[in-house]
């Protein structure tokens, strides 16, 4: 199995992909296959101008479109997901997630912008054929401390729990859509996460 992690902050000093990171070891421990792919290392002009013949656009949806599930992480921006972002998920084409199950990770300043992923980034997911948006993970800013000399970064206890948890779904999301798979169930629809952010 592989799942892509996807970081649409622009900026080099991320807490998204210090979730991201929290992630991929989490995969990694359970012999997922994981790749990050990061807004910001796309050139400014292959996104403005929609460069779909680019070489790093043609890799981006051949990752993503070979992926079995997918990470986005994002912060939160004027009670938005980034523009960076949005620009990055218009070069996918229309189905892209198709049979992917799809995890949520945002950032923001306060829980006051926890409904932006609901009526922002989500619409713009099930667009792209996403068969299981989970629920996925909204976390504050003061949850996530910067790595610090020689020290990791550190996340709150609450927040560890919830991170967990969303992987542990999205891990049984990805073995039983697999099994699907391959009992040619493909058309079961698993049952939603119910959890809230």
């Amino acid at each position: 199995m592989h799942v892509v992690l996807l970081s649409g902050s622009p900026s080099q000093r991320s807490r998204g992909e210090l979730l991201l990171d929290y992630a991929r070891e989490y995969l990694e421990r359970r012999g997922i296959a994981v790749s990050l792919i990061r807004v910001r290392d796309f050139a400014a002009e292959e996104l403005l101008h929609a460069r779909f013949d680019s070489p790093a656009v043609r890799d981006l949806q051949a990752t993503v479109g070979l992926a079995d599930g997918l990470i986005v992480a994002t912060p939160v921006y004027k009670a938005s997901f980034s523009g960076a972002l949005k620009v990055l998920l218009d070069l996918l084409p229309e189905r892209v997630l198709n049979d992917k199950v799809v995890l949520p990770v945002v950032s923001g300043g306060s829980p006051a912008h926890l409904l932006a992923v609901d009526y922002a980034l989500k619409p713009v997911l099930s667009a792209l054929k996403a068969q299981e948006v989970l629920t996925g993970v909204f976390a504050v800013d003061a949850q996530i401390a910067y790595p610090e000399g020689e020290q990791p970064a550190r996340f709150t206890d609450e927040l560890v729990e919830r991170l967990d948890e969303s992987l542990d779904d999205l891990l049984a999301a990805l073995i039983r859509r697999s099994g699907a798979l391959d009992i040619h169930h493909s058309n079961d629809r698993p049952e939603r996460a119910r959890r809230s952010f």
